[in-house]
């Protein structure tokens, strides 16, 4: 049996629980400044927990060894502090790949998944991506940028001032300062081992897929994990929505044009999951 890691996690408000799981090298942190603004506009009551994984935000990496040893904590975290009340699982990347499995294995208490720009193959040759191309092109304002921060920026889905503005403000401020605190040297021996860099439980169940509310949300410039290995889920979620949005990396969302659709998603998933409950309470 694995040895299990406690894990660092921060919450905030009562009622129905949302599990937040981070992508790789990132922090719950993170999730939080993405999901907080939308959670907090909400009359229904949710007690929303970030949870950083192992090696990673507040986390030591402990004797977490591989993804497998990862997901035990993950599951200990949950019947130590969510169960038996049932619950909702958001998933980012990695996250995601982690909440899938989750959902198979407390099928019977969760109530909907949220997953955005999903890890669905581990193996980076083997993901089914498109060369990146921008959205909106302009070599003119990159070239404009100083050395340093243009290769620190990486590819940009989008080449506007404002986006670009967007773009550095939340690399710098978020995604960067999460990725420096993040165990490096251990994780690094995960994801480079393709044995350790992969689940070896079950992610779901062909003869019974989990029919309970689920937005899957890509990016059409997601030069990481893409968006066509995602659409593959929806077998699995009878109740998905899935999204390929345009202008939109892995990382999404950055500006505000992101964040207005992201929420209006988020927003519509949550109102699937109140209406299925409420119908639910009603014939039980």
């Amino acid at each position: 049996m694995a040895t299990v890691q406690d894990l660092a996690f921060r919450e905030y408000g009562e009622g129905l629980p949302v599990l937040v799981i981070h992508g790789w090298t990132i922090s719950g942190a993170v999730e939080a400044q993405d999901l907080e603004p939308i959670f907090t506009k909400q009359t229904s009551q949710y007690r929303r927990i970030y949870i950083d994984l192992p090696g990673m935000g507040q986390t030591p990496i402990g004797q977490a060894k591989d993804l497998d040893s990862m997901l035990a904590s993950v599951e200990a975290f949950i019947e130590k502090h969510i169960l038996p009340s049932k619950f909702l699982i958001t998933g980012s990347s990695c996250g995601a790949y982690f909440t899938r499995a989750l959902a198979y294995k407390y099928e019977n208490h969760v109530e909907g998944l949220l997953l955005r720009v999903p890890l669905v193959e581990p193996l980076n040759e083997k993901r089914d991506l498109d060369p990146f191309v921008p959205a909106i092109a302009d070599e003119k304002l990159l070239a404009s940028l100083p050395t340093a921060e243009r290769q620190q920026l990486g590819d940009i889905a989008v080449q506007t001032p404002e986006y670009v503005d967007a773009f550095k403000k939340r690399l710098m401020e978020d995604v960067l300062p999460a990725v420096e605190a993040s165990d490096s040297t251990a994780l690094d021996i995960i994801r480079d081992d393709p044995d350790k860099y992969r689940l070896t439980t079950p992610l779901h169940n062909e003869k019974a897929t989990l029919n309970k509310p689920t937005l899957i949300v890509t990016g059409r410039q997601d030069g990481v994990t893409g968006y066509r290995d995602a659409w593959s889920l929806l077998k699995c979620y009878p109740r998905a929505s899935f999204v390929v949005l345009d202008r939109a990396d892995h990382g999404l969302p950055v500006d505000e044009s992101d964040r207005h659709i992201f929420e209006a998603l988020v927003l519509d998933w949550l109102r699937r999951v109140e209406e299925t409950r409420r119908i639910t309470a009603a014939t039980e």
